[in-house]
């Protein structure tokens, strides 16, 4: 049997770090959406013992480093599965190293596979405990659409969804590594603090003019990204109604009513960045769109 996964990306409506934890991780708080641009993970059983990882992305590692890796290993610990033989391919579509769980999404839906493909029954919240001690953003990549994340990000609150509008993620040619950016807000701090409780109101009372007025992330403080201030000029120039940086960055996106716009958006953004996409709100983080037997 062979399980084809859609892993969706996400972005971070707003993103705020209320300190560290004596854990050492972070405390957050942030809104998390996710977004139609996708990875596609296909899954099956395989002759012999192990887990084999290919991916179209030659700059993605094929080994144990890689989470859908860990998340793999995890799935069959948990489930008391001794021996086990599975191929994993990424066909990888989002940007990696971008803000925008390419990675952890990749790992969600090689969770909600093996579940399938093992006939193992798992619930959603177990999975979530699974995905949960490997990466923080994956309990949401597993249940997707709109969600306040706490704690580490793993503690999850379901939210209204998005009104239908459209995103431009364009993401410059650099990477931001998280660690040195949550590293960086050890050493400076922040300057203000987002306003995180109109954002929730907005959310819940579906406003995308406030919610889009609301977006903010904290990084955004202490994070420099080449071109951001003229990709987010681009996009409010040609209609955007909001714009914010993702995650811990680079990728900045555009909030859009009207689709023409976005995409206008999105030629006239090829001058700062590679990667540049067009999508919309989604209510899932992965979904099973294909099974062959």
């Amino acid at each position: 049997m062979k399980i084809k996964t859609k892993a969706y990306a996400k972005i971070n409506l707003i993103l705020d770090i209320c300190g560290k934890r004596t854990d050492g991780f972070h405390e957050l708080f942030t809104v998390m959406q996710s977004v139609s641009s996708c990875d596609v993970v296909t899954v099956e059983k395989s002759k012999g013992q192990g887990i084999r990882i290919t991916c179209n992305d030659d700059a993605i590692p094929t080994d144990e480093r890689n989470i859908v890796y860990k998340c793999a290993k995890a799935f069959f610990k948990a489930n008391n599965i001794n021996r086990y033989g599975i191929s994993i391919d990424i066909d990888k579509r989002i940007p990696h190293e971008a803000g925008l769980a390419g990675g952890s999404a990749d790992g969600a839906a090689v969770l909600v596979a093996l579940n399938k493909l093992y006939k193992t029954d798992c619930s959603e919240e177990f999975l979530c405990t699974i995905g949960a001690e490997i990466g923080a953003d994956i309990p949401f990549c597993i249940k997707g659409g709109t969600y306040l994340a706490q704690g580490k990000g793993e503690v999850l609150s379901k939210l209204k969804p998005l009104p239908k509008c459209y995103i431009v993620l364009a993401k410059p040619d650099t990477a931001v590594n998280t660690a040195a950016a949550y590293r960086s807000f050890d050493e400076t701090g922040k300057m203000r603090t987002p306003d995180n409780f109109g954002m929730l109101c907005a959310v819940q009372s579906r406003n995308l003019d406030e919610i889009s007025n609301k977006l903010d992330n904290v990084f955004e403080q202490f994070i420099e990204v080449p071109a951001r201030v003229d990709i987010k000029s681009v996009m409010m120039q040609n209609g955007a109604i909001g714009t914010c940086m993702s995650g811990s960055g680079p990728t900045v996106f555009g909030i859009f009513k009207n689709r023409d716009n976005a995409e206008k958006s999105a030629v006239l953004l090829t001058q700062f960045a590679k990667n540049i996409i067009v999508c919309t709100p989604v209510s899932k983080g992965c979904n099973i769109y294909k099974v062959i037997e």
